[in-house]
C-alpha cells in the first residue's frame, strides 16, 4: 500500500471526507467537521513525511496499542497517543489486506464515538445531508 491507494480505500469507507490542514496534512473524517466529524486518519505529505511519501497516524483498539507499538517503524503519534493512535513511518509494515483491516478499525472506532446528532445527519440522504452540512458551515463564518 502508499499513499495512494490508502487515500482511495479510506475515501471508499462510509462518511468519509478528506481535508488537508496544517500545512501539508491531509486529514480524513467520518462525517463532515462541520456536522461534529472526527478524524479517523492523518497523512503528512510534509517534510516529516515526505521521505516515506506520506506517513500516516491513525486510532488504534485501545487493548492493540502496545502490540502496535512493537512493531518496528510504528511509533505512538505526536499528540495522539494519549488517545491510543499510532503513527507509521512504512508502507511496508503491513500487506495491503492488513493495512485494509486497520483502516476499517480505525474509521470503526471514531463512527462508534461519533455524536448522536452526527449520526442522525448521517443516516439522512445524501441530498439532505448535503444541505445540512451547508447550513452549518453557513453558521460558523
Amino acid at each position: 500500500m502508499n499513499i495512494e491507494s490508502a487515500r482511495r480505500f479510506l475515501l471508499s469507507l462510509p462518511h468519509v471526507v478528506e481535508t488537508r490542514q496544517w500545512g501539508d496534512n491531509l486529514l480524513f473524517w467520518v462525517g463532515d467537521k462541520a456536522i461534529g466529524g472526527k478524524m479517523c486518519a492523518v497523512v503528512d505529505l510534509g517534510a516529516e513525511g515526505a521521505a516515506m511519501g506520506g506517513h500516516i497516524s491513525y486510532p488504534a483498539p485501545r487493548e492493540r496499542f502496545a502490540e502496535l507499538l512493537e512493531i518496528e517503524g510504528i511509533t505512538p503519534a505526536k499528540y495522539l497517543a494519549h488517545l491510543s493512535w499510532v503513527s507509521i513511518h512504512r508502507w511496508d509494515v503491513f500487506r495491503t489486506a492488513e493495512w485494509q483491516n486497520e483502516l476499517r478499525t480505525a474509521h470503526a472506532l471514531t463512527l462508534a464515538k461519533l455524536p448522536a446528532k452526527s449520526h442522525k445527519i448521517l443516516a439522512l440522504p445524501k441530498k439532505e445531508q448535503k444541505r445540512m452540512i451547508a447550513e452549518q458551515k453557513a453558521k460558523a463564518t
